[in-house]
């Protein structure tokens, strides 16, 4: 039996690794379509209002700055989030267990890199609001190639941490080391995951209440030998609150997940982790659902702009409608109505036939 946990398995179906752990995990079949059927709503959701914001982004010039180039990219990871999701409702329950390890290491990898995109975002928008706030100002100094350098970096980071257990760390010549949430993911690796995840989290808390204590410490100075033009200031700390919010939803949605797979990770045998699996699930996609919402109800020229985005779209769908209706062929009666006046040689052939 010793040698078997030592010997890799990479031939094998995950149904075999599922065994390994002696954990059940069975769906409900109307439970599942259940699950499917709201889930692709909410991914239906996630992608729609996340292109959106996306799209607001690039064609409004007011938002051709550092901050909106990063919450862009924010909505680009949410994005690809949608896309995991919808990929992990059709092929969890029973599909799961006939899942290739191959494939189910291409499954949960989508979900890291989004994951990991998401918050190497957030820490960015953090240290850019950071800068921006320190020199009192509405928008960083950051040039587009910095931007797009930082962008191409999160994206590097998030690739390489979500590849991390399909180049070796995991557990499928050790059997022994599995964690149960994830069946050949390594238990060493959930916890440096889990951990450096929920480190990150402390970290962008620490900016914010940095950032906080600063806003509040200058206002405070500022207000006394300023009576309107403070009111002016107040755009910067707007931009700060709508992150904050992005953060707060962030951290509520993924801590309680985060720290399950931590569990798991230093294998508690008396946690219930595979119970609260599904609904930390749900939180994470919720997560998805919320940002495009805070961004729209947080900055009204968002919303404006995501509004004039769908009337534009609404008047090109009518405009199309019509025009197909006018190329359509008319039928032989419509032709009769509309049809052109007699050529003088058919006039000349029909006064020849009356004199006859």
């Amino acid at each position: 039996m010793a040698q078997e946990n030592y010997s890799c398995h990479y031939d094998k179906l995950m149904g075999f690794f599922y065994n390994n752990t002696g954990i059940e995990d069975k769906w409900d079949k109307a439970q599942l379509i259940l699950a499917q059927v709201v889930g692709s709503l909410f991914c239906c959701f996630i992608l729609l209002s996340n292109s959106m914001v996306i799209a607001a982004v690039i064609t409004n010039k007011r938002f051709h700055y550092p901050f909106y180039y990063l919450l862009a990219n924010l909505a680009a990871s949410d994005f690809l989030a949608g896309i995991a999701y919808v990929y992990l409702m059709f092929n969890t329950g029973e599909v799961s267990r006939k899942l290739t390890v191959n494939a189910y290491f291409f499954r949960q990898g989508m979900l890291d890199v989004s994951l990991s995109a998401s918050l190497a975002n957030l820490l960015v928008i953090a240290l850019e609001r950071y800068i921006s706030v320190m020199n009192w100002k509405v928008h960083s100094n950051l040039t587009k190639r910095r931007v797009t350098l930082l962008i191409v970096l999160v994206w590097a980071i998030s690739i390489f941490m979500g590849a991390v257990p399909s180049l070796g760390w995991n557990c499928i010549c050790n059997l022994g080391d599995c964690s149960r949430l994830a069946p050949i993911f390594s238990r060493s690796y959930l916890t440096f995951w889990s951990g450096s995840n929920l480190v990150v989290f402390l970290v962008m808390v620490a900016i914010y209440m940095r950032i906080y204590t600063y806003v509040k410490k200058k206002t405070s100075v500022l207000t006394p030998h300023t009576s309107g033009s403070i009111n002016r200031k107040r755009t910067p700390i707007k931009l700060i609150k709508t992150v904050m919010v992005v953060l707060g939803a962030f951290v509520f949605c993924w801590t309680p997940g985060l720290v399950v797979l931590l569990l798991d990770g230093l294998n508690c045998k008396s946690c219930m982790v595979i119970k609260s699996k599904r609904w930390l699930l749900l939180l994470a996609v919720l997560n998805s659902v919320m940002n495009p919402c805070i961004y729209s109800y947080k900055d009204e020229e968002m919303w404006t702009t995501i509004k004039n985005l769908l009337r534009c779209i609404g008047n090109g769908t009518r405009r199309q409608r019509s025009s197909k209706a006018n190329t359509r062929p008319l039928s032989s009666t419509q032709d009769t109505g509309n049809s052109q006046p007699p050529s003088e040689e058919m006039k000349n052939d029909d006064q020849s036939i009356l004199k006859a």
